[in-house]
């Protein structure tokens, strides 16, 4: 079984967002990710990773005003300089939480920028973090979102963010896949994986329809799972989708698709 990350903007909602690394130590994770951890004082953060004993594998750079519907701001030629300091923000969340790995949401071109406009923006922008975080011993990724959940998201397909990471043309740029945006968007999960895995430095997960814990849907995580064990996959997979029910019951799905697995 790959090694599995809460991700801590979804789960563990029945609790306030600095409780929830407790109650994901108690459910047995090692390690957890989240959206953003700009509302909070890194030392309080890193106070609670280090009680817990849990390790953060990811955070995402910051994307704008996500209250008001913006999903990164990359794409903005208007917003270079927002972007810039954010990535310098990012950095010393990130060195201070030991977290190896930033994430860039792209977000939603406005209306007066032209797709080609978007574009070289989002490279030119990707070329700077990529440098910023190599020199502090930090991976970048970007992440292709679908367009049902995202209208508009600049990038929406696994080649289109691969397409990118050509043109940043940083040994310091690779794709974060989320499987459920995947699936979404193009299916083709165990191909892609498969050709694509030297650039894939993160892995999320969610079931599809719902945006749900794998079991509710259509997708064969059972066989997802162990393609990834014959890849080699060695990173984590961050656990990013809505429970059903409460976030304790949803997790049944580990131990059922495990003995799944351990019955062929």
């Amino acid at each position: 079984m790959p090694k599995f990350a809460a991700n801590l903007t979804m789960l563990f909602n029945e609790v306030p967002f600095l409780d929830r690394f407790e109650a994901a130590a108690r459910a047995g994770f090692n390690a957890v990710e989240f959206l953003f951890p700009y509302p909070f004082a890194a030392a309080e953060l890193a106070e609670r990773l280090e009680t817990n004993k849990l390790r953060l594998v990811l955070h995402n750079l910051p994307a704008g005003n996500w209250e008001a519907g913006e999903r990164g701001i990359a794409c903005l030629p208007d917003r270079v300089a927002e972007f810039r300091d954010g990535v310098g923000r990012a950095i010393e969340y990130a060195k201070a939480l030991r977290v190896p790995q930033l994430n860039c949401l792209v977000g939603i071109p406005t209306k007066d920028v032209t797709p080609e406009r978007a574009r070289s923006t989002i490279v030119e922008n990707l070329r700077f973090a990529a440098a910023a975080l190599q020199k502090e011993g930090i991976k970048l990724l970007v992440e292709p979102c679908n367009s049902y959940d995202i209208p508009g998201f600049a990038l929406n397909r696994s080649s289109e963010g691969l397409d990118v990471i050509r043109d940043v043309a940083s040994d310091n740029l690779y794709l974060q896949y989320d499987i459920y945006h995947m699936q979404r968007m193009e299916g083709e999960l165990a191909a892609t994986l498969q050709k694509h895995l030297p650039r894939i430095a993160h892995i999320q997960l969610a079931d599809n329809p719902g945006r749900n814990e794998p079991g509710t849907g259509e997708i064969n995580y059972a066989f997802l799972f162990d393609w990834l064990d014959r890849l080699g996959y060695s990173g984590y997979v961050g656990c990013e989708y809505k429970p059903r029910t409460t976030t304790l019951e949803g997790l049944s799905w580990v131990r059922e698709i495990a003995g799944a697995r351990s019955a062929r």
